[in-house]
Formats: C-alpha cells, structure tokens, sequence
C-alpha cells in the first residue's frame, strides 16, 4: 500500500481538472502521516467496516484501506467519485475491498454493509448536519473520529456551563461521548483553510429513551437555546402555553425553571420531554 502525498494529490486533480469547490469543503488531506494517525486514533481493526464521508481524492481512504476489512466511501462529487476506484486500484492490492457511493451524505438513508466505525474529514460547512444524521440512521457505527472545524469540534465536544455548549453538543450526546481528539495543522491541507481543525472522538452508547421521546427532546433543545440568555420557563413558554405555565411543567419535571438550557445535559432535557408526553 502507497499513501498519496502533496504531488500526487495535486497531479491527481490537474488530471481532472479540478479546482477545489468551497462550496463543497474541498480541502484535501495531502499528509500520508497525518491520515494514519487518524486511523490509529479511532482505533480502526481488521475486524472493522469503516465509513468515510467526504473521500475527496482519496488520502484518507487508503489509510483506511490498510486496517478495515472493508471501506465505504460516500462522496457527492461525482468526478472525485468514479476517480477512487482508479485511484485505490493503483495504490492498493486491496482494491476489491473498497465501495464508493456518489451521493449526498445527507440524503443516505441506507448503505450496503454495516459500518461499525466513521472515520472521516467532514466538509465544514455541513459538518454538524452530516455528523448527526449518520447517528441517527446508522446504529451499527459503534464509534469514530471526524476532523472537523476547531470551532465546530469544541460544540461537539463542550460540556453543560461552558460558553461552547449548545444544540451540536447536546443532541450528539443523545447517542453518543464526544471527546476531543487532538487538533491538526492547517498545512496538512491543499488548499490549506481558512480555520484550525481538530478531531473529534465519538463512543456510542445506549440513548436515552425510543424516537419519540428523541423528537420531542430535539424541539425542546431548539427553544431551549435559540434565545440563550432567555431562563427555561421563557424560553419554553411558546411549547407549553406560557411562561407561568412553562414554569409549573418544569417544576413537575424536576428542573428549576430559572436555569438556563445550557445548564442542562441531555437527561435534563429528557426529563421535560418526558413529563410532556406523560401529561
């Protein structure tokens, strides 16, 4: 197995003509010691069906290539698509092992095989999105590590009663501990961004209750933190029919309803969607 470097990222996307979209996130991996790094740090094993999303031209992937028993790649770009395979077959003597979907991350409902682990450079701009959606249809991806925005990570990442905490952190801990994974220097990119980036660690773990409670929770999170310096029996008012009678849900929930959402951790938040569905 050969790693791809700075030069063959670059003759790779002159071949094709490609100009790197920032519509798209397109900035490529181009350190082969970087890629494998990330593959140890999500503890990839022979034993292991990796998802990639996002593959661009390929350097992750061929670290991935190296360790999982198999690999799928979803990649929206349809050039960089039909380009994998070529490129897999040329550095790999595994190349049977990989499989390539041409399509929107965020439109999968389904995938051939059952990834048990996500390793991937998520596109910024849909990081979150992409991140949660693949939580929430894929139960087999057991854990992973993403590379995303620094900004992005430390949300995923944050804790109650930090300034970082909000939407992002909460409704990942709904299926999963996220962890910080370390950060990674702008110049292991081409083009190299705009912004720092870190990996972020996920573990999944069992949630806390079935989809509908998941559903009311996640309407619950959206009010709870789309005025942040607004108290929960303000901020929930419009849910429950006023303030005052926000506050006397809240009080039969057991949470103070002077408290703001960001002190709240998931079970917080399920213990109001809980009293909800039960009154």
């Amino acid at each position: 197995m050969t790693l791809l470097g700075a030069a063959e990222i670059r003759a790779l996307a002159e071949k094709l003509d490609l100009k790197p979209a920032k519509a798209l996130g397109q900035n490529f991996v181009i350190d082969a010691n970087v890629c494998r790094k990330i593959v140890r740090t999500a503890g990839v094993t022979a034993g292991d069906v990796a998802l990639e999303i996002g593959p661009g031209l390929g350097s992750l992937t061929l670290a991935l290539m190296e360790e999982a028993t198999s690999v799928i790649a979803v990649e929206i770009d349809s050039r960089l698509a039909n380009q994998l395979p070529i490129t897999a077959a040329l550095h790999s003597d595994r190349s049977e092992i990989l499989t390539v979907i041409n399509q929107d991350a965020l439109q999968v409902k389904s995938l051939p095989g059952e990834p048990t682990v996500l390793v991937a450079n998520l596109p910024y701009n849909v990081s979150v999105p992409v991140f949660l959606h693949l939580l929430e249809i894929l139960p087999t991806l057991g854990s992973g590590v993403v590379m995303v925005q620094a900004e992005v990570a430390d949300r995923l990442a944050a804790k109650p009663n930090t300034k970082e905490y909000g939407i992002p952190s909460v409704k990942a801990a709904w299926w999963a501990d996220v962890t910080g994974a370390g950060s990674v220097s702008r110049s292991i990119f081409w083009p190299a961004p705009n912004v720092d980036s870190k990996l972020v660690g996920f573990k999944r773990r069992a949630t806390p209750g079935d989809e509908t409670l998941r559903k009311e929770v996640f309407t619950i999170i959206d009010l709870a933190f789309a005025q942040r310096r607004k108290m929960l029996r303000a901020a929930l008012s419009s849910r429950y029919g006023g303030s005052a009678a926000a506050e006397a849900h809240l009080i039969a929930a057991g949470i103070d309803p002077t408290l703001r959402g960001e002190s709240l951790d998931i079970h917080g938040f399920c213990k109001i969607a809980q009293q909800g569905l039960e009154s």
